[in-house]
């Protein structure tokens, strides 16, 4: 078994502990002595001692900028997902606003239609679009309990849109000008020639029954007539236009592409004769010449369906 030496290294070590702490000790009583001539040898050391350190200053500083720096990223990041937050509230409340713009001015232009003051009306909103290949209705949010009657004209901020088929407690049916069984007597301005307005599922509805088409051009304006008693005189249809098949047609006035909200006018039955016997016959006088047969656009008008026959 090797025999050890003697161990220095313990007591050596004890020795440089107790110095440094006899050191520390002194340097901490030396640092709080209050007194002018320690006061300048503290300076004196500090400015000897401390330039020296500015490379081993330099990591500490550079860490320092870098936290700071991190930390400005992470309350920038917060603010711009703030911000987008915000952001989107503020689209939600631009779309909002653009539909309430819209359905305003909808409304506006409802009022701003100029109709026979006799007319009153009641505005309903459009709530399905039931348009198809072989029907062209929509149907409004109104019906009997609100007054609708059936065969009542129906108009949009610009022009004449359809006539009531169909009424519930609280819905109606509209079928469009354009709809196949539409029929609806008008009158070309200015020329004043009497046609009949035919839908046939196109943008577009024909008219017919023309009596003189050289009196009707591009751009004339189309008014019901108000023969038969079908809808109320005056009311704006359309202008005129050359479709592409050579016919005479119309282009609507209503804007059939945006139908949010409509209005229902209040058609007035026309007077009944109760007295027949005031009525003047070719008998008395001959005031009257003899009975004169209906008109083709007022046949048409009271039997579409003999028409659509035909």
């Amino acid at each position: 078994m090797a025999h050890k030496g003697p161990d220095f290294a313990t007591p050596v070590r004890r020795v440089l502990i107790a110095l440094l702490t006899l050191v520390l000790i002194a340097l901490f009583l030396f640092w709080r002595i209050d007194s002018p001539r320690a006061e300048a040898m503290r300076i004196a050391i500090i400015d000897r001692v401390v330039p020296g350190f500015d490379w081993a200053m330099a990591p500490v500083t550079r860490m320092g900028q870098m936290i700071g720096g991190f930390q400005s990223y992470a309350r920038i990041h917060q603010q711009n997902q703030e911000l987008r937050r915000e952001l989107q509230k503020m689209q939600a409340w631009k779309e909002a606003a653009v539909q309430l713009e819209q359905e305003n001015s909808k409304l506006m232009a409802l009022n701003n239609v100029r109709i026979d003051p006799a007319l009153t009306s009641v505005t309903g909103m459009v709530m399905v679009d039931s348009g198809s290949a072989f029907r062209q209705s929509v149907l409004l949010n109104v019906g009997a309990d609100d007054g609708i009657v059936e065969g009542w004209a129906t108009m949009d901020g610009l022009g004449l849109v359809g006539r009531i088929s169909g009424v519930g407690r609280r819905t109606s049916r509209v079928v469009l000008l354009t709809d196949p069984s539409s029929r609806i007597p008008v009158s070309v301005l200015p020329s004043g020639e009497r046609a009949l307005l035919t839908g046939d599922n196109t943008p577009l509805p024909f008219l017919d029954f023309i009596e003189t088409p050289g009196n009707v051009r591009p751009g004339d304006r189309v008014v019901t007539s108000g023969d038969g008693g079908v809808f109320p005189p005056g009311l704006l249809a359309g202008q005129v236009v050359q479709g592409s098949d050579g016919r005479t047609r119309l282009r609507m006035a209503a804007d059939y592409g945006r139908l949010e909200f409509l209005r229902v006018l209040r058609s007035h039955p026309a007077e009944t004769v109760v007295d027949s016997g005031a009525v003047i016959t070719p008998g008395d006088g001959g005031l009257i010449g003899p009975q004169m047969p209906a008109s083709p656009v007022e046949a048409a008008a009271a039997d579409p369906l003999a028409t659509g026959a035909e």
